[in-house]
């Protein structure tokens, strides 16, 4: 990749970079370690981060192919909720990822269901997606599916791509929606700011979200989600962008905090979060679908986790309730 720096004012070439927002540059840390890599050359010459462009130079850019992660098999427990010959529904921890990253080779989703289903999983043509249906956010517990032959994978992402499958959250938020029940249809895409975030674009993907409270606690509220689309961090977004934030998402919303909890309250309630919850309080717990080979109607579900549970109680104790769900 060649470049050619035309602005008038110097520029650190690091900063300036990573400015550029190019799909090859994912992040400024990517940046620096190209830099120090010896990839980048201003004027043919290999230079610092801290070197300041100036009018005319010429950056070249080499960005090597990415490394080829092979995942291996762990024994790492997993809460197997049905199995058949065809797919498996586990019951996903928050805090565990669902595939292998440079720099988080173990660990993973992926490797639990290599040792626990063995070799012959759905491929993909991937190594890193061995019987990968669909995908949790690292921080979101509940149900996923893991196909057990290509054939059973390729009718269950049939089955997703046409809608025919009903997935169901339970999530604690901060603050309340205008409405008890509602529909929130808006475009997500990629963050032109931060390329790991989502954001409300026009430019985006058509994602749509129902929701319904189920209860309130003076500053919270408990919803029960219902996915009609399947973007990344469809959730997330949706909820904050209606600034119902999810109660421990540190990436979509936690700049209303202050917002949305009286000052008193603050500091408690973030002291819970960063002690006892220590993540985003969202949960798949339903899957309602036609079983792709057997063609009956099949749901299957999972209670809330402690944390959540644990999470609910405490706010029970501390504010007033009020039940929506009768």
């Amino acid at each position: 990749m060649k470049l050619k720096y035309i602005h008038d004012e110097s520029s650190r070439l690091d900063r300036y970079l990573a400015s550029l927002q190019l799909p090859e540059l994912i992040s400024r840390n990517f940046v620096e370690k190209l830099i120090s890599a010896g990839n980048v050359r201003v004027d043919g010459k290999h230079v610092k981060k801290n070197h300041l462009l100036q009018y005319n130079d010429n950056i070249e850019i080499i960005v090597p192919e990415p490394e080829r992660l092979k995942a291996e098999p762990e024994n790492i427990p997993i809460d197997i909720v049905y199995e058949d010959e065809y797919f498996a529904v586990i019951n996903k921890q928050a805090g565990i990822n669902v595939h292998p990253t440079p720099g988080n080779y173990n660990g993973t989703i992926v490797n639990a269901v290599l040792y626990h289903f063995g070799k012959n999983l759905a491929n993909h043509d991937d190594d890193l997606r061995p019987g990968i249906v669909h995908r949790l956010d690292k921080n979101t517990s509940g149900l996923m599916l893991i196909a057990k032959d290509n054939k059973t994978l390729n009718l269950l992402n049939n089955i997703f791509s046409n809608r025919e499958i009903r997935k169901y959250y339970k999530a604690i938020t901060l603050g309340m929606p205008r409405d008890n029940e509602g529909t929130i249809s808006a475009r997500i895409g990629r963050s032109a700011k931060d390329r790991t975030k989502m954001t409300i674009r026009s430019s985006g993907r058509h994602a749509i979200t129902l929701y319904r409270v189920e209860k309130t606690y003076n500053y919270f509220s408990f919803m029960d989600i219902c996915l009609q689309t399947g973007r990344t961090h469809q959730i997330r977004v949706h909820l904050n962008y209606i600034n119902t934030p999810i109660l421990g998402d540190e990436d979509y919303g936690a700049n209303k905090f202050k917002n949305i909890l009286p000052h008193n309250l603050q500091k408690k309630v973030k002291y819970y979060v960063d002690r006892h919850l220590k993540r985003q309080a969202l949960h798949a717990y339903k899957l309602e679908f036609i079983h792709p080979i057997t063609k009956k109607e099949i749901c299957f579900q999972t209670d809330l986790p402690y944390d959540i549970n644990n999470c609910l109680n405490w706010l029970e104790s501390l504010f007033i309730m009020t039940d929506y769900s009768s």
